[in-house]
């Protein structure tokens, strides 16, 4: 599954993501030194990261599991829609939309 989030500027929004998880303005969000994505709180943290990749109109946000663990339903589903809603409840006036596919693409690794 991939999260798409369109928008006018895909640079200066995955900037104001990072910035916004650094200084603690989103607190339930994560950035590794690879750039990429994990929920925080306890239940969630580091069963799966969401990595970013720039596109002309959208960033696409991919899901990589763990390499021991099959990656289920919940955690697939948790990841999509609380990174969603991240986006929803902070970076409203940066983007138009958001999607996620029902089914993992070729850029996923679950």
């Amino acid at each position: 599954m991939a999260v798409r989030v369109y928008c006018n500027n895909p640079h200066e929004l995955l900037e104001s993501i990072r910035t916004a998880i650094n200084t603690g303005e989103v607190e339930t969000w994560k950035v590794d030194s690879d750039g990429d994505f994990t929920h925080s709180p306890t239940q969630w943290a580091h069963l799966a990261w969401m990595r970013p990749t720039i596109f002309d109109d959208h960033i696409a946000f991919n899901i990589l599991g763990t390499k021991t663990k099959k990656m289920s339903k919940m955690v697939y589903g948790v990841y999509h829609g609380r990174f969603i809603e991240m986006m929803l409840v902070h970076f409203d006036l940066q983007f138009t939309r958001a999607s996620a596919t029902a089914l993992p693409t070729s850029s996923d690794f679950v």
